[in-house]
């Protein structure tokens, strides 16, 4: 059973002014956040499959634009493995035994536990600037894991908030961040295992010819292999309604660990991801005690990304507290 629940955390967070407030409404198969009559984003609790395969939860689809205009994708014909705005690896090994897929979904599943609306201390739900934040506690687990009466055993306790900000001017703040702290001694994660090594943050987006990639130094050419772009990426493009440019920026907080992470990126057909780890190929330990913490700020914009100064957003993100 899902609740609303407001409790105090001081977030760090440089808030855009604006009168508006966003509101959460959480329910039992998902949470939805608008802000008045304009959706923002759905985060999805209940699992999801498209005829009882590729069962996911624990990501956001779909993800609005400014003009209403759906942004993301789930169950892509190309990837139907590809969901929204996801976070997921392709290696999950406990010592030298392979768990499953959480990216290509094979045999793993997400519990949601719990989600929890974050509110301030009066307990009234909204933050500082009209925001609203949403708290999510998730088990991952794998029937290649389990006790020895075969009950699936949790691998990794996943904690993530997510914040969505009152839009401003030509541009709306999403936040997520993911705390990871695994449940089993010598559990490691990792992405592909080739050279391209994708793996972590990711956003199925809709695409259309003539979009642009563009990170801190100018235009971002796609291609097979990682490239680099510090601190953030855009994408951009005829994807707004009626065919007008709109976009969407990723922002990776500089705590993160390996910053500034290069990302894959794809100009069809396919997600855009922030490398983690990198190189991705290689998988990382899951700490027992101490989470590891990944941190995201998505800008969701009108126009291209000449419409905003996005490096001045970065170092604003770059300054609150990771």
């Amino acid at each position: 059973m899902f609740r609303i629940y407001g409790f105090l955390l001081i977030f760090g967070i440089a808030v855009p002014a604006c009168s508006q407030q966003v509101s959460v409404d959480i329910r039992p198969g998902a949470a939805y956040f608008t802000e008045g009559a304009d959706s923002i984003l759905t985060y999805q609790i209940a699992e999801k499959s498209l005829d009882g395969a590729y069962g996911r939860a624990n990501y956001i689809h779909p993800l609005f634009g400014l003009d209403g205009q759906v942004l993301s994708e789930d169950f892509p014909a190309d990837h139907l493995h590809h969901r929204g705005i996801f976070w997921a690896w392709h290696q999950l090994y406990i010592d030298g035994k392979r768990i499953g897929d959480g990216w290509e979904i094979r045999d793993f599943s997400w519990e949601v536990k719990s989600v929890q609306e974050i509110g301030n201390q009066r307990n009234t739900g909204a933050l500082p600037g009209g925001a609203r934040a949403i708290q999510a506690e998730v088990l991952w687990k794998s029937p290649l894991w389990t006790d020895p009466r075969g009950r699936e055993l949790p691998l990794v306790r996943e904690i993530t908030r997510i914040t969505a900000y009152p839009a401003k001017d030509a541009y709306r703040q999403i936040d997520v961040v993911i705390s990871l702290i695994a449940l089993e001694e010598g559990m490691r994660i990792g992405g592909s295992e080739d050279e391209k090594g994708y793996g972590g943050f990711s956003a199925r987006i809709r695409l259309a010819d003539g979009m642009a990639f563009t990170g801190p130094n100018g235009k971002v050419v796609p291609e097979n292999l990682p490239v680099q772009a510090v601190g953030w990426l855009d994408i951009s493009g005829p994807i707004g309604r009626g065919g007008a440019d709109s976009g969407l920026t990723i922002l990776s907080h500089p705590g993160n660990p390996g910053y500034p992470n290069p990302w894959i990126l794809r100009a069809s057909g396919s997600m855009q991801n922030a490398v983690y780890p990198h190189p991705g190929a290689t998988a990382v330990p899951l700490s027992t005690t101490q989470p590891l913490i990944l941190s995201y700020r998505l800008l969701v914009h009108k126009g291209n990304s000449r419409a905003l100064d996005i490096s001045k957003l970065h170092a604003g993100y770059s300054r609150t507290a990771y």
